[in-house]
């Protein structure tokens, strides 16, 4: 892709940053409330912080509550059928808040709403949704906002971009102790079942100074854990100009000082290279703990799925990655019931998951996304069948987790207490440097510090530790 049409101009930006001011003038005497609801993936959840970074430059303070909202956006996900029935289930009760206000605008964005099917049925169907976006029109929303209050009618702006890149867009974080943030966005992989690269665009990097930039004023900031974004990580660089691939970026980052920690995701396994072994193990501040989606465990599906490796080969990578790295945590994605899978096809799977010997898995049913080419193959398996090889899969897995947690009992474990769980016994949540959850005993005053813990027990989900 030509770098000079992905990289949003600053006049262009400035542009946006006038219609903010303009909003803002538009509210002046009173303060708006908004309400970002977010669906799906981390990169949803770092779109929606820049969403709400622009609304806190309107003037906008910020809601729960829908029926106190002036403003309700909802970043949506397309990735499996149940996220798109939660969106419009949260569409039909926002329908008796606009009811009783009026004025309230609705606005609907994310990977769900670039889809011009839903677009249309948005269109006819939910006739109170004033405002409909994709994720490349993201820095576009003061202009788009600033055109449904001043000219009073609906806009839908889903038009086949390419997708770009818009630095310097203001950011709320929720959280003063983790942060995400996007080296790249879009995708090239176009896995069968995946509808990604079609709502998110082609993959385009971000400039290894942004990125930099980025992350060390979070360190300045005193942010502990910083997670690296994209679709694709692996891919991070092919677009530039000057060489740098993803291992560069993170030797570069690691060498930012200070006392934090970086994760990244997703990697693609075809893309999984020695050299990123090597610099994870290398880099002082890179944890030691790797997302790995493998999706099947039978090298005929995984052709199916246009994943572009075999069993054999993602297994090498997992001997591979282990030998550099024997502390490594390795989690992954896996799909269970894909189009034409049979029951030994899927067994494939579990028995994959039983040599890995995963600390976690995220697992789904297939769902059928509309537009993709996997949508249109036969699928003869019934869902009870799915389910039963679905839940054999997760008994195995289960039985895993739950040794792999047992095994760091009576161990002290170094940790990042980044929040409150709700368990009067265990009243601190804090993660391991592999991401294990840790449910912590100890002072709310230890919240967003590193701290030791001894683990005392555990169950196939946790770790539950005192602090010492």
């Amino acid at each position: 892709m030509d770098r000079t049409s992905v990289i949003v101009p600053e006049a262009e930006l400035r542009r946006q940053r006038d219609y903010v001011e303009k909003l803002s003038r538009l509210h002046a005497g009173r303060q708006p409330l908004a309400l970002v609801d977010t669906f799906g993936c981390q990169q949803n959840v770092a779109d929606s912080q820049r969403i709400m970074g622009m609304l806190r430059d309107m003037g906008c303070g910020f809601t729960d509550d829908p029926n106190r909202a002036d403003i309700v956006v909802l970043n949506t996900c397309a990735i499996r059928e149940n996220a798109e029935k939660r969106v419009y289930g949260a569409l039909g009760q926002l329908k008796h808040a606009k009811e009783a206000r009026p004025e309230q605008i609705l606005c609907l964005c994310g990977c769900m709403a670039q889809q011009k099917t839903v677009a249309e049925k948005v269109r006819k169907s939910y006739r109170h949704v004033d405002l409909v976006f994709g994720p490349q029109a993201l820095w576009k929303f003061p202009e788009l906002l600033y055109g449904v209050y001043t000219q009073r009618r609906r806009i839908f702006s889903i038009d086949d971009e390419p997708g770009a890149i818009a630095e310097g867009l203001p950011v709320v974080r929720e959280s003063s102790v983790k942060a995400w943030v996007s080296v790249m966005y879009g995708c090239n992989n176009f896995c069968s079942y995946c509808i990604v690269p079609y709502v998110r665009g082609r993959e385009r990097s971000r400039e290894p100074a942004d990125i930099l930039a980025e992350v060390e004023g979070l360190v300045r900031e005193g942010y502990k854990e910083i997670t690296l974004l994209g679709q694709n990580v692996n891919s991070y660089g092919k677009d530039l100009a000057a060489p740098m691939d993803f291992a560069d970026l993170l030797g570069e980052i690691d060498r930012i000082p200070g006392d934090y920690l970086i994760r990244f995701m997703t990697s693609h396994p075809k893309d999984a290279t020695d050299k990123l072994f090597a610099t994870m193990a290398r880099c002082g501040h890179v944890a030691k703990q790797l997302h790995l989606p493998v999706q099947s465990g039978n090298s005929r599906v995984l052709r199916a799925m246009n994943r572009g490796y075999t069993r054999e080969q993602y297994l090498e990578k997992v001997e591979r990655a282990r030998s550099l790295m024997p502390d490594l945590v390795l989690t992954s994605d896996i799909i269970i019931g894909f189009p034409g899978e049979t029951e030994a096809e899927a067994m494939d799977t579990v028995s994959l998951v039983e040599q890995v010997g995963y600390d976690a898995l995220f697992t789904f049913i297939y769902s059928p996304r509309p537009g993709t080419p996997a949508a249109k193959l036969p699928d003869p398996a019934s869902r009870e069948e799915k389910q039963r090889w679905f839940d054999r899969l997760l008994e195995a897995q289960n039985a895993i987790s739950a040794r792999r947690h047992q095994s760091y009992v009576g161990r002290t474990l170094r940790v990042l207490v980044d929040g409150e769980s709700g368990d009067l016994r265990w009243p601190l949540q804090s993660r391991t440097a592999g991401g294990r959850l840790v449910h912590l005993a100890g002072e709310k005053s230890l919240i967003g510090q590193y701290v030791n813990a001894r683990i005392v027990d555990s169950n196939t989900w946790a770790l539950f530790g005192e602090a010492e």
